[in-house]
């Protein structure tokens, strides 16, 4: 997985350094052999399970600056997204500096209506979200889009900022369904397999 990543970015030619962040010696190890700098190891505090992405982010920016750098574009790119590629990290940096936006990222929509969406209630039965729908047309209902959990292009000032990257300062680099996968669970690793030797199938290229 962070072997994808890696190349993904080495390949769109975007970077003028790819550096991983990593608590982890054998993570780090490899990205070394990959090509990837990893400079520092990363601070316990920004290790744990609910740092969020922007304090990560942040962090290797200021130690870039520490060195004597001001990076003006910078991308987090995720090892759990398995069907990045070279051209939609291009596409979002293109969509950055073109809009003059703080950020942009990748987006896919939804597959169903969200306004028709269910949840299971304590006692095991069915409620709507937005009971008001249930008599209103799929098709009439306003489409919905989600992160897509690839890349997220910031200027370098925006990410020492910390503010929050769904808002009104971004921008959204479309990407269809077939080409999104977040690695969270067993089963989204399972769906990626399937999605994986469809798109090599389609290209005729072997399943593994």
């Amino acid at each position: 997985m962070l072997t994808w990543s890696i190349e993904a970015a080495r390949s769109s030619g975007c970077f003028q350094r790819i550096i991983v962040s990593t608590d982890d010696a054998e993570v780090a190890e490899l990205a070394k052999r990959m090509g990837a700098e990893v400079p520092f190891m990363r601070p316990a505090e920004l290790s744990d399970d609910h740092t969020g992405t922007t304090a990560v982010v942040a962090h290797a920016v200021e130690w870039v600056a520490s060195q004597g750098q001001s990076p003006e574009f910078v991308c987090c790119l995720y090892a759990t997204a398995p069907f990045v590629t070279a051209s939609g990290l291009r596409r979002g940096l293109d969509t950055l500096t073109s809009t003059g936006c703080a950020f942009s990222f990748a987006v896919t929509s939804y597959a169903f209506p969200i306004q028709r969406a269910v949840r299971i209630t304590p006692d095991g039965r069915v409620q709507m979200f937005d009971p008001e729908c249930f008599n209103t047309r799929s098709q009439d209902l306003e489409e919905a889009y989600h992160d897509a959990g690839q890349f997220y292009w910031g200027k370098g000032e925006a990410w020492l900022e910390r503010g929050s990257i769904f808002s009104a300062r971004s921008v959204p680099v479309l990407l269809p369904r077939h080409c999104v996968q977040d690695i969270d669970t067993p089963e989204d690793w399972e769906r990626a397999e399937w999605l994986f030797r469809a798109m090599r199938a389609d290209l005729g290229l072997p399943s593994h």
